[in-house]
């Protein structure tokens, strides 16, 4: 039988939270809800989260282009768009190696 891979949830990451830093659950549910909102507001407004040896989030942006329904093979105009994009520390590549 094959092991079974590590799943990270932001409830695990409260309860990694609580109990190595003596917190109650509800205060450090809080405290990764209110990372996960600062790092969502941060990118809503075009700009970057750089967290040091872990990585960077930023938005791409995509232009609008002409495409093909592949059902029909109608040309149709797809919309401009964007995008969140993460990019792994060169730190964070080496680790995982």
């Amino acid at each position: 039988m094959a092991a079974l891979k590590p799943v990270i949830t932001k409830k695990t990451l409260a309860d990694d939270l609580a109990k190595n830093y003596g917190m109650t659950k509800k205060d450090a549910n809080a405290a990764v809800n209110a990372l996960f909102e600062t790092m969502s507001d941060a990118l809503k407004k075009g700009g970057e989260v750089n967290i040091n040896g872990f990585g960077k989030f930023s938005v791409a942006k995509t232009k609008a282009r002409m495409g093909l329904n592949p059902a029909t093979g109608e040309k149709i105009k797809i919309k401009a768009s964007k995008s969140p994009r993460f990019k792994a520390s060169k730190k964070l590549k080496d680790f995982v190696k």
